[in-house]
């Protein structure tokens, strides 16, 4: 998130340093003298250095000023450790081979664009009485994809079947 900058008229000391458009220093000014100043050259007077006295403003395009931080924000990842997507796919009990396959392709596909995939093995009414044929059958799906896989978090039971996560291995 970029941090607001007071521009114009919203700089309240009664004076500030100036620094022009190209990085000239012009030294100290009136702050109606700095903002008829920017005014002139169609640009913005921009408060940099608020924590000094007299505060520090810069004359530049305020608009594009933000465009290129932000720019410059996504490009670096925003500071952060970006959050990974994740793709569910649901496989049922029954399932048939060629659903299975498809969805496997799916699946391999995912993890080739380098998404976490949730794989989810649903079991519904007496087929949770079924629940180990039902782990062996997601076992069977896993083996099935296409792509290597690194399992993120191993098949647990949840109270709807069997789920895992899994995402690209790590090289």
């Amino acid at each position: 998130m970029i941090k607001q900058l007071r521009t114009n008229n919203q700089i309240r000391a009664a004076e500030v340093q100036v620094i022009d458009q190209d990085g000239k220093q012009l030294g100290a000014m009136g702050t109606q003298d700095a903002l008829r100043l920017a005014k002139e050259q169609d640009l913005d007077l921009v408060e940099v250095g608020p924590n000094v006295q007299p505060p520090i403003t810069k004359i530049m395009d305020y608009g594009k000023y933000i465009y290129q931080k932000e720019r410059q924000e996504k490009k670096s990842g925003g500071g952060k450790k970006q959050r990974q997507e994740m793709k569910t796919v649901r496989v049922g009990f029954k399932t048939g081979a060629h659903d299975a396959q498809f969805k496997a392709n799916q699946v391999g596909g995912f993890l080739k664009e380098g998404y976490i995939v949730k794989v989810e093995l649903t079991l519904r009414g007496r087929e949770k009485a079924l629940a180990q044929l039902g782990r062996q059958k997601l076992d069977q799906f896993l083996a099935a994809l296409p792509e290597p896989y690194a399992v993120q978090d191993p098949i647990k039971r949840s109270p709807f079947g069997w789920i895992t996560i899994i995402g690209k291995p790590k090289k």
